[in-house]
């Protein structure tokens, strides 16, 4: 979908159960594609217990969910050449609960969700309809450039 921006990556696994199989290249692959500018970004793996604390204490929603996204940079007037900044948390336990009972693989859930929160790093937003019909839209054209099924096919 978009050319090669330049890509700072650091990928973390407190909660290391998906280490070997969600691996970096398949991390740096995913954030490439959806990428419209240059980045530097976190993405990191936790566990039920630091996905719930960090939904609650920064979104006031006592549950650990399947991603959330900090985008530091947010609504600021940004030079073209800056690079958006963001950390990526993705819950392990949510992210395997989900995969199961959407009946997915992890890797395809987790290629998903990673480019869903790249999204959300980069101002796209699903609060109505309209922005969530075009979100969901420019997530099923990344990964099928990248050899997914659309994630909201029934």
């Amino acid at each position: 979908m978009s050319a090669k921006n330049k890509l700072t990556l650091s990928v973390q696994y407190p909660d290391a159960r998906l280490q070997a199989s969600i691996t970096r290249p398949k991390i740096r692959r995913w954030v490439q594609a959806a990428l419209f500018a240059p980045a530097e970004l976190t993405i990191r793996f936790v566990d039920a217990e630091e996905g719930r604390t960090l939904n609650r204490d920064y979104r006031e929603k006592d549950y650990a969910t399947n991603v959330l996204t900090f985008a530091y940079n947010e609504g600021e007037e940004l030079p073209d050449d800056a690079p958006t900044q963001a950390d990526i948390i993705l819950c392990t336990d949510v992210l395997e609960r989900e995969a199961a009972e959407q009946k997915k693989t992890v890797e395809e859930h987790a290629a998903h969700l990673i480019v869903h929160g790249v999204l959300h790093a980069q101002g796209y937003d699903h609060m109505d309809d309209e922005e969530a019909a075009e979100m969901e839209g420019i997530e099923t054209d990344i990964l099928a450039g990248l050899g997914y099924a659309d994630p909201y096919a029934e």
